[in-house]
């Protein structure tokens, strides 16, 4: 309180107040104490004076919408290195970018997203159309995806279809408007005659997973035959002669391709193919438990799952019924990312290689948007078949 008494008479320029503040509660003399006082009541208005400029400087510089002609000035170039600084287009030296950088920092300058956008025509968004954004191939596609895109400082927008085209086909009017400057589909749709008339010639795609039949556009995709193959002559090796199989969506590129190896090999080891055990899912959570008991009773002594997340279910359901995973029945399942589910079973997996899925589609599209005319390219990745997976 005593302090507060002695601030208030410094504040009010009163030094003999103040003085006698100091006389009545710390004993000493009011003359002697009266010069000292008026040389600390003239630097305390000098500093209030200082704490009153600079904040309202400071309160103006914060309040007011800095631009890139205020970040070159603070930090002493020109307009055009700010830019090649921030959008990383030319060489800038590394003292230079930090100059930049710390006056950015200081005024709290934006990039003007739209105005670069109307003068580049780069909107610096890619689009991402995927069927089930909770399966975790998908999410694990998507963040690698992320990672290489957000390096050329493209934002990434995803939409989820859940497997319906409706849902997809009203994504693509969105993203064909122009809102992106390309795209990345891993397409629910049966044909590219579905959608043709919808995205424009000009606009980069790139199908990721799934190829759209007859689409024009280039593609990054797993190929699965050889593996799914391998399983099931394993499975055939071991004495199984019963072997169901569990598809997802039956139009799907991925679904066609692993029902054909599993009809392959089933010929090929000698047996006959029964398409009574083959069974069909709809590519998603909760949609092969059906599947799983149809085939259980059929006497099914192995089963085949074409992806992951119908795996889980089927995995789940086998748990629940007490069903001894590699005694009472073999597995084979696709394995596209870290599943505690799987741990300390014998099960035989298809392994994809799911981060290097996502960095391929990221650099595909990207070259597409910087070189829309160049030549098609497919990338086919390959999976890995891997036999009593220690996981």
């Amino acid at each position: 309180m005593h302090v507060n008494n002695f601030l208030f008479a410094m504040s009010c320029h009163c030094e003999h107040s103040a003085a006698i503040h100091l006389h009545s509660h710390c004993g000493l003399d009011p003359q002697s104490t009266h010069g000292f006082l008026t040389k600390l009541s003239f630097l305390y208005k000098v500093g209030l004076i200082v704490y009153k400029t600079n904040y309202r400087r400071f309160s103006k510089l914060i309040m007011t919408k800095s631009s890139i002609h205020d970040v070159a000035k603070l930090a002493g170039v020109s307009t055009a290195t700010v830019s090649h600084t921030i959008n990383k287009t030319r060489f800038v030296s590394e003292d230079t970018k930090l100059r930049v950088q710390s006056a950015i920092d200081t005024l709290g300058y934006i990039p003007n997203v739209h105005a670069r956008s109307l003068r580049t025509g780069r909107k610096k968004t890619i689009g991402f159309i995927v069927p089930d954004i909770s399966n975790k191939f998908f999410a694990s596609v998507i963040e690698s995806v992320e990672e290489v895109v957000s390096e050329q400082k493209f934002h990434l927008i995803i939409a989820n279809t859940r497997e319906t085209k409706q849902r997809e086909l009203a994504h693509l009017r969105y993203f064909a408007s122009g809102v992106v400057d390309g795209l990345l589909l891993a397409s629910t749709l049966g044909d590219y005659s579905e959608c043709a008339n919808i995205i424009p010639s000009s606009l980069p795609v790139v199908s990721v997973d799934r190829e759209l039949n007859q689409a024009p556009y280039d593609s990054v995709t797993v190929n699965s035959f050889k593996s799914v193959h391998q399983g099931v002559l394993n499975l055939i090796g071991k004495g199984k002669k019963r072997i169901g199989f569990i598809t997802g969506l039956p139009h799907l590129s991925t679904t066609i391709e692993r029902l054909s190896a599993y009809e392959h090999a089933i010929i090929d080891g000698g047996l006959e193919l029964d398409p009574s055990l083959i069974t069909v899912g709809n590519s998603m959570e909760n949609s092969a438990y059906i599947c799983t008991k149809e085939l259980l009773d059929a006497k099914c002594d192995a089963i085949v799952v074409s992806n992951g997340i119908m795996a889980d279910d089927v995995i789940d359901y086998l748990n629940r019924k007490s069903i001894i995973i590699g005694t009472d029945v073999s597995l084979v399942c696709f394995y596209d990312y870290n599943k505690p589910a799987f741990r300390g079973m014998d099960i035989d997996i298809v392994e994809q290689p799911v981060v290097e899925l996502g960095q391929q589609a990221g650099k595909r599209i990207l070259n597409k948007i910087k070189h829309p005319d160049a030549a098609h390219q497919n990338i086919i990745l390959s999976s890995n078949y891997i036999q009593n997976a220690e996981l």
